[in-house]
């Protein structure tokens, strides 16, 4: 079975903890993207969505040089660059989310996976685990 790492990403883009939520817009356009990893460094710290910046930054009144860190997922869901496909498809169903953060064992960012890119592999049916994600909780 091969791990995530054989599938993931590995190039990806971070915003840093002192960007603002125009920085990250911006970024998100430019990169056709709707979430961005935050890193002090390498280190993994959150997740910023476009979401996150419409319900909790637009929605509440804040401007577009709010930090991202007061609108970002902290408490993000993550993988290891050693899990298998397996076990990632087990988080994103139950996390119900369509991409996940990789990690090495002192959580620097290497990596991040979409469900698309393991829907490519012959191997791996997505269907049960894109059903998941779909379903309203």
């Amino acid at each position: 079975m091969k791990t995530i790492a054989e599938v993931m990403t590995q190039d990806v883009e971070v915003l840093r903890p002192d960007e603002t939520l125009r920085d990250a817009a911006r970024a998100m356009a430019d990169l056709d993207v709707g979430s961005l990893p935050v890193c002090d460094g390498r280190r993994l710290i959150g997740m910023i969505t476009d979401r996150d910046i419409t319900i909790r930054a637009v929605a509440e009144g804040k401007g577009g040089d709010t930090p991202v860190t007061e609108v970002m997922t902290d408490d993000v869901v993550w993988c290891t660059d050693t899990d298998s496909i397996d076990e990632v498809l087990q988080q994103m169903s139950d996390a119900q989310i369509r991409r996940i953060p990789v990690v090495d064992e002192d959580r620097n960012l290497v990596g991040i996976v979409a469900l698309g890119d393991i829907a490519l592999e012959e191997e791996v049916d997505v269907d049960e685990t894109l059903r998941d994600i779909s379903m309203p909780s």
